[in-house]
């Protein structure tokens, strides 16, 4: 029998389809931008894109997720009308070469969910947690898909002076405990939570953080963590993002074991090798059990 407290059983509904996963899932990321602080991770033209989505598909990722507004730290600020120029098309390319394919929406604005989610997308991933636009939340409901809520103080132009907490965990429970009920009110039914690495935390916030992860299993929705090459690891380790694949595997690991059901990964296949072995060494205790 699995234990659960190791291996949480996620159900969702995609646009009307049941989806159950028994193990953590990997979501490959794809920046439609010109200035993701990782290079390697922007991409634009369309052939470009669908090869990149063949290759995370054939490493192991099960959603992947697009996005056409940088959310790095002092990121400048997008238009909604670029946004939509940059995203949607390829979304439209995207589910038109694969119909199966789960899409994430990396967007804050509903208008820019509500056009990727017709164009063929099925995950909204909202880093403001809804507090930038709250429209989001009905759009999320009225397509009945997943919604990852984020945590996160202020703006990307703003977080990083927004990065003091009296008790952070604490903090960011009832900050969870806010937002998934006005989501619920709205309608959403399925929800993700994902703590925010590197967004309102400093470096030594981010790895606190990583250590308190499972005490976010208390909310009872499954944890997504993306700390994906960022700097809590380059800057660390006094090296660049492209340098990073190593660091970023470290902490996966230590996330999965602390209870994280969904990496966001620019890395797809070193992903899913962490998922595997971490789920062997789990499988190994409960049979010592």
């Amino acid at each position: 029998m699995k234990d659960t407290a190791f291996y949480p059983k996620l159900t969702f509904n995609f646009k009307g389809i049941l989806r159950s996963f028994d193990k953590p899932l990997v979501m490959g990321i794809i920046n439609v931008t010109p200035d993701s602080f990782y290079a390697s991770s922007r991409l634009s033209e369309a052939d470009r894109v669908i090869a990149k989505v063949v290759e995370m598909q054939a490493a192991g990722a099960e959603i992947i997720d697009m996005g056409g507004y940088s959310s790095r730290p002092g990121a400048a600020d997008v238009s909604e009308t670029e946004e939509l120029n940059r995203v949607v098309p390829l979304i439209e390319t995207v589910h038109r070469h694969f119909p199966d394919l789960l899409i994430s929406i990396d967007t804050f604005r509903s208008k820019v969910a509500e056009a990727a989610l017709k164009a063929g997308a099925s995950v909204v991933n909202d880093i403001s947690g809804g507090q930038l636009d709250e429209h989001i939340f009905d759009v999320a409901a009225a397509h009945k898909a997943p919604y990852v809520l984020m945590h996160m103080r202020g703006n990307p132009q703003t977080m990083v002076a927004q990065n003091e907490y009296q008790n952070m965990v604490a903090e960011m429970l009832t900050y969870f405990g806010r937002q998934v009920s006005l989501a619920k009110e709205r309608g959403v039914c399925d929800i993700i939570l994902d703590p925010g690495f590197g967004f309102s935390k400093n470096g030594s916030q981010n790895f606190e953080l990583l250590n308190e992860l499972n005490q976010f299993s208390v909310l009872g929705y499954p944890i997504l963590v993306g700390v994906s090459r960022k700097s809590m690891i380059y800057k660390t380790l006094g090296i660049t993002p492209e340098e990073s694949l190593n660091g970023t595997t470290v902490v996966n690991t230590i996330a999965l074991m602390k209870g994280a059901s969904i990496l966001r990964v620019h890395d797809v296949k070193e992903a899913r090798q962490a998922v595997e072995l971490v789920g062997l060494m789990k499988e190994g205790k409960r049979q010592e059990q």
